[in-house]
């Protein structure tokens, strides 16, 4: 039980596309795998800049606090000072002695 010629050429052709396409399989790995690599950089990335960002956004946010914090006090001083009549408390203060 021999085989004929065309079987051999049906093996050998075979065989030579399954060599080819387990190399071609490999490639591909190796590619997948340094996309894979690539993406968790970007991903790494993006996160520490979502991160700067809230930071930035943070202190945004207690800069706007601070300034309502001073606009009162400078709207208080304000309207105190010109109470006084251009004067202030410590200027009043000499002035009786």
């Amino acid at each position: 039980m021999e085989f004929e010629t065309s079987a051999w050429v049906l093996v050998i052709i075979l065989s030579v596309m399954l060599f080819i396409f387990l190399i071609i399989g490999i490639i591909l790995l190796v590619k997948l795998l340094q996309l894979v690599k690539e993406t968790r950089k970007v991903v790494e990335t993006g996160q520490g800049i979502v991160e700067k960002a809230d930071g930035i956004a943070d202190n945004v946010k207690q800069a706007t606090a601070v300034g309502g914090i001073v606009k009162v006090m400078a709207d208080a001083f304000v309207s105190g000072f010109s109470a006084g009549k251009g004067k202030s408390k410590s200027s009043e203060k000499k002035e009786k002695k």
